[in-house]
């Protein structure tokens, strides 16, 4: 299915570069730059159709850079092998507060339909973790009230500050047990990652937004605990990425030991 992204700003696209890496991933950036000159305007999200599985996700530059949502539903469709539709709200320099006042984020939940509403500010280590805290619990009685679960997306420091990963998992961690959702720990699966090799490049140029590497590890957490599937067994060609095998076995086993070390069971309470 086609996926709906409500409107951003100008992104900024991951790359890749340096010894072994060079070029391998390259063929895999999505081309955000045409996606931004075709995007609809917010009002345009579209109501889910009654026949498919569907997310929407609420966030910022984190999640549209690279196109996060388009992947994460090539990914799921082929690990279900049926029809998925998403959308999403995402914005530059958003977070869940300004989701909070903004009108069409909150219609878009309400439409209902959805099954899973994926929340994400920035990293959220420190000064922003009160409003990741705040807003996740004011956003989970309106997401459940329309039908869906609410998720938190856990995303990563700037490369300037890797001592705040431990505060950024916290945060998000405690915002999802806080609301009693579903975790996603990219974030973590980063740092799985760089645990093989410490040069696998997940940041992209500016050492802040993903790589198209980082942003296909994130959606490899999120698929494999929707769909229920081992992320073992997807590739990076069900993303819509042509990378090196042995890349895609790294990432792939990154995502299922993140998980395996750091999901929770939606429903188990904190």
């Amino acid at each position: 299915m086609r996926h709906v992204v409500a409107k951003v700003g100008a992104s900024v696209v991951g790359g890749v570069g340096g010894r072994r890496w060079r070029g391998r991933a390259a063929t895999g950036l999505l081309l955000a730059v045409g996606l931004l000159a075709c995007l609809p305007s917010p009002a345009e999200v579209e109501a889910p159709p009654p026949d498919t599985r569907n997310f929407l996700f609420l966030g910022n530059s984190l999640t549209y850079t690279n196109d996060l949502p388009g992947m994460f539903e090539r990914l799921l469709e082929a690990a279900l092998d049926e029809d998925v539709f998403v959308a999403s709200v995402a914005l530059p320099n958003y977070g869940l507060p300004d989701h909070w006042s903004r009108t069409q984020s909150r219609d878009a939940i309400s439409a209902g339909g959805w099954e899973v509403v994926i929340l994400q500010q920035g990293p959220s280590a420190t000064e922003g973790r009160p409003y990741l805290l705040d807003y996740a619990e004011a956003f989970a009685p309106e997401i459940r009230a329309a039908g869906a679960e609410p998720a938190l997306y856990m995303v990563w420091p700037a490369s300037s500050r890797p001592f705040d990963f431990d505060g950024v998992f916290d945060s998000y961690r405690t915002a999802a047990e806080n609301v009693d959702g579903w975790f996603f720990p990219a974030g973590e699966a980063w740092r799985v990652a760089w645990e093989t090799d410490p040069d696998v490049p997940l940041y992209g140029p500016d050492g802040f937004h993903p790589s198209s590497l980082g942003t296909y590890l994130a959606a490899l957490v999120m698929v494999e605990q929707i769909a229920a599937v081992d992320a073992r067994d997807l590739s990076a060609a069900d993303a819509g990425l042509s990378i090196d095998a042995e890349v895609d076995t790294l990432l792939r086993d990154a995502a299922h030991e993140a998980n395996q070390r750091h999901a929770r069971e939606v429903g188990a309470g904190g």
